[in-house]
């Protein structure tokens, strides 16, 4: 049982962190508890909205497996803030979740150098610092060069429904309740954090005649660059509202919450709140929407987002009945809070490396993150630099200007966390360059020269940047004639030209898109139609790159010199404690991050621009 890189826990970051590493070239082992609930979609079956939608298509970039997974199994999909401009397009996939899970499956029982083996990590191995494997609760020995901490909500997990608590990482699966004191002893320092879930409803108690239907889209957009279009039939989801009678109910269960009684110590996700919470926080409300989505085609059982819930079971029921499209309901389980350990991520590398235990990586929901899109993003990393730390090489990092997943692992790592960390648009301040549309230009051909993304991706991308460019020439160097153009430009609601221009100046017009164009411009059509593959996404691509050329070029300026600091180490350079010059809170701070560079240190909350002046004169000394 002698591997190159060990992965504990077969969620989603397992999974990405597992295939990434074999796929590498790593004798990879993926150790999981239930090899028929691998990457378990725990809460909603949907991967994939505001950033996090990004956040795939980065991965799918890369070579990873989670975006050609969704579209296999996709059972609803749409573009979401399409209304606003391309930074913020987030594609959001519905899923079937058991049929995510096999799909997972067939991926890794494919891979070579993996193997699965369904057990129990209870102990990490470590000798002098180093790691060396773990030992599981059956007495086996696994030793490793690496090793891949993603035990999501099993550490400890501690499940709650009112009063009644009861252990478990997940409903109906055991808690891991000694791993996590095999990892402290060694300094790295864990904390709590809490998460939920809402009931799951049976739909034929559901009255859809009182609900909003809410169909997918159906045109040409998916997650994976590379892989096939969905498969699966589409279906849609429903909306509805809580009302006043709900709340009074929901309010007089609140002595029994968890979450106000006591209870429940650790903080839970700011952005994704239970009901009770969204009470207690907007107590002028008189309603809230409600989002009723399908588990799957073969499936009656639906997901009520919206509704996630630690009240008691009695409290959740009559609630729900309240609801005129829900008041014949039927559920197949309530909702339910849980508690369970994570580790301070500010104890990490970039690298996700831990600072004290060479070759022991963290991903996913033990850094304090909360989604499965952080999670399999981190994952991907973890498992492509503990295949790098295998053989010694140099780590494999993205800067912020390059992914939103090196935009959250330098927020884990620098900032910390203390409360579940979920990603936003905002929290990129160079979202332009970070578009969904072009994760590939951005991340294959670095992942190539890894060994992760496969030659013929390479292939296809470089493919797709040549008819990119073609079309962005063409435009850029055809004439266009007022005489020839004007009425079809007063039909599309957009001024007529005095005088003759190029094409791309009118694709600058927020009105005409280059589709619009080539319904009067014979010549811009056919050369939209040259590639062979994947039409509607070379145009679209073409398009934002001249749409916001601008924009996209200031950007880069910006993170251009944001670089120049990125680039001046500081690790080892200073003792931190013995620089009066620098403010106290400055100093501890530092201290116990450790910054790489200078860059990074002037991200730390606490941490002023004079400090870093003080640094760079000490530097320049």
């Amino acid at each position: 049982m002698n591997y190159d890189v060990l992965v504990i826990g077969g969620g989603h970051a397992g999974c990405e962190a597992a295939c990434a590493a074999a796929n590498m070239g790593a004798k990879t082992c993926l150790v999981t508890m239930d090899m028929n609930k691998i990457a378990q979609m725990s809460c909603n079956p949907a991967v994939g909205g505001i950033a996090k939608g990004q956040i795939v298509r980065e991965i799918d970039a890369l070579g990873g497996q989670m975006g050609i997974v969704t579209d296999a199994t996709a059972i609803q999909f749409r573009m979401l803030n399409r209304g606003k401009g391309p930074a913020m397009w987030s594609p959001r996939a519905q899923c079937d979740r058991e049929k995510f899970i096999w799909k997972w499956r067939e991926v890794l029982d494919n891979t070579e150098n993996l193997d699965i083996w369904q057990d129990q990590a209870e102990e990490l191995l470590v000798d002098n610092q180093y790691v060396t494997g773990v030992k599981t609760i059956w007495g086996v020995t696994l030793t490793a060069k690496s090793v891949i901490i993603t035990a999501g909500t099993f550490l400890n997990g501690l499940m709650h429904i009112g009063r009644k608590q009861i252990a478990g990482g997940r409903i109906a699966e055991p808690a891991v309740t000694h791993l996590t004191d095999s990892i402290t002893r060694h300094g790295i320092r864990s904390l709590r954090m809490k998460t939920g879930t809402p009931v799951r409803i049976d739909k034929r108690s559901v009255h859809f005649e009182d609900m909003e239907r809410q169909p997918g889209e159906q045109d040409f957009h998916q997650f994976s660059y590379f892989g096939p279009h969905r498969q699966q039939p589409q279906l849609p989801c429903w909306t509805c509202y809580t009302n006043t009678e709900v709340h009074q109910t929901l309010k007089k269960g609140l002595p029994d919450s968890p979450l106000y009684n006591g209870q429940i110590q650790s903080i839970g996700p700011r952005y994704c709140p239970s009901i009770e919470t969204k009470l207690v926080t907007f107590p002028d409300k008189e309603q809230h929407p409600l989002f009723l989505e399908p588990e799957g085609v073969d499936t009656n059982e639906m997901y009520l987002n919206g509704f996630s819930s630690s009240m008691p079971i009695e409290i959740q029921l009559e609630a729900l009945r309240k609801i005129p499209a829900l008041r014949d309901v039927r559920v197949y389980r309530p909702g339910y809070a849980i508690e369970y350990d994570f580790f301070d991520p500010t104890q990490l590398k970039h690298s996700l490396e831990s600072k004290l235990i060479k070759g022991l990586f963290l991903a996913g929901q033990v850094n304090g993150t909360t989604g499965y899109e952080e999670a399999a993003g981190q994952g991907l990393v973890a498992g492509i630099n503990a295949a790098l730390h295998c053989n010694n090489s140099d780590p494999f990092v993205m800067n912020r200007d390059e992914s939103y997943i090196g935009v959250l692992i330098d927020d884990l790592t620098t900032k910390g966390v203390d409360e579940p960390y979920r990603m936003f648009t905002s929290r990129a301040e160079y979202r332009i360059l970070l578009r969904q549309d072009d994760a590939d230009a951005r991340l294959t051909e670095r992942a190539h020269k890894i060994g992760l993304a496969t030659t013929e991706r390479l292939y296809h991308w470089r493919e797709k940047k040549q008819h990119i460019a073609a079309i962005i020439d063409f435009c850029n160097n055809t004439p266009v004639k007022p005489k020839k153009v004007n009425e079809a430009l007063e039909k599309l609601g957009t001024t007529p030209l005095q005088f003759g221009c190029k094409i791309a100046d009118l694709v600058a017009r927020p009105q005409l898109t280059l589709e619009a164009i080539a319904t009067f411009m014979p010549e811009l059509a056919e050369t939209l139609q040259r590639p062979a593959n994947r039409r509607e996404e070379i145009a679209e691509a073409a398009e934002v790159k001249m749409k916001y050329k601008g924009y996209i070029e200031r950007e880069k300026l910006v993170a251009d010199k944001m670089h120049r600091l990125e680039n001046i180490k500081i690790k080892g350079r200073f003792n931190y404690e013995d620089l009066h010059e620098i403010s106290t809170e400055g100093r501890q701070k530092l201290a116990r991050i450790d910054p790489e560079t200078l860059a990074q240190a002037s991200r730390i909350p606490g941490v002023s621009p004079s400090d870093i002046n003080v640094l760079l004169v000490l530097l320049g000394r």
